[in-house]
């Protein structure tokens, strides 16, 4: 008998993610969203800038696209969204989780790789690929390199998604690239920015909505486990806060210090919309 497949815990977490959000909000959307002025920030309006985000991306795509690469997919919300406006869309997702949810919402309506990015072997070709919040967990120039190959004679990429600022300091927010860095990277390839659009305003309130929801009902959870083994379990307890003493420090750092709000997102992070076009090399 074969040893069983560990549990990615990264994987675990994120179907948790999904089942909340789908309980509470019928979405399984995965992105920032986009708000705009009409919109109260809150999180019984976060749906609603969601689909602002999706509308915003999609009213990017340019003329005569027809065939398009959605690499880093989520669960095929935004996918769905482009075959009923006509494109055809093949997915890119890694993940088991992903995957699963994704081939439920899409059928065969889409092929889908089940791949990383980076790893892609394909000969079909797209007149766009995009990626809405994907292109930070990827390595930069393996993912330009492939979509060059993978483009159409000027066919576009298009980005959406955070990068790093060059900010002094520490946020407690991590992921995305160092826009510095990711400029001089295209500079290396036959890309011609079509646009560079600055969103950060647009998406930053939803760092204030996850901040409230953490500190109003993750820390006083958090303090009710804590106190709960403290009272029944005192050496377990102990032994526990002293063997994961890095990892309970980090967690309080990352998600119960305050720190992931609007404000510091602002300063550390930098929301962009790209798109570049292919160009003869």
């Amino acid at each position: 008998m074969g040893k069983s497949k560990k549990v990615d815990s990264k994987e675990v977490g994120l179907e948790i993610g999904l089942i909340i959000f789908k309980y509470f909000f019928k979405k399984e959307h995965l992105h920032y969203g986009y708000w705009t002025e009409d919109l109260k920030r809150d999180l019984s309006h976060l749906p609603q800038a969601q689909e602002k985000y999706s509308n915003f991306l999609i009213s990017h795509i340019p003329a005569g696209v027809k065939t398009i690469l959605d690499v880093g997919s989520g669960v095929g919300r935004l996918a769905d969204q482009l075959i009923n406006l006509g494109y055809k869309v093949d997915c890119v997702l890694p993940s088991e989780v992903l995957i699963r949810y994704a081939r439920e919402l899409l059928g065969n309506k889409s092929h889908i790789f089940e791949c990383k990015y980076e790893d892609l072997e394909t000969d079909s070709r797209y007149d766009l690929i995009v990626f809405s919040e994907s292109f930070q967990y990827l390595d930069i120039e393996k993912s330009l390199q492939n979509s060059c190959k993978f483009l159409n004679d000027g066919g576009h990429i298009l980005i959406s998604d955070f990068f790093k600022t060059e900010a002094t300091g520490e946020s407690v927010l991590g992921g995305g690239h160092r826009l510095n860095k990711f400029y001089d990277s295209v500079a290396g390839f036959p890309l011609k920015t079509i646009k560079d659009l600055d969103i950060t305003k647009e998406t930053a309130p939803t760092m204030d909505l996850a901040n409230d929801l953490l500190t109003k009902v993750g820390l006083p959870i958090w303090n009710l486990i804590i106190h709960y083994l403290n009272s029944n379990y005192q050496n377990l307890a102990k032994f526990l806060q002293w063997k994961y003493r890095n990892k309970i420090a980090k967690i309080n750092r990352k998600y119960f210090s305050g720190g992931l709000n609007a404000e510091n997102f602002a300063v550390f992070k930098s929301y962009r919309l790209l798109l570049y076009q292919k160009v003869n090399a």
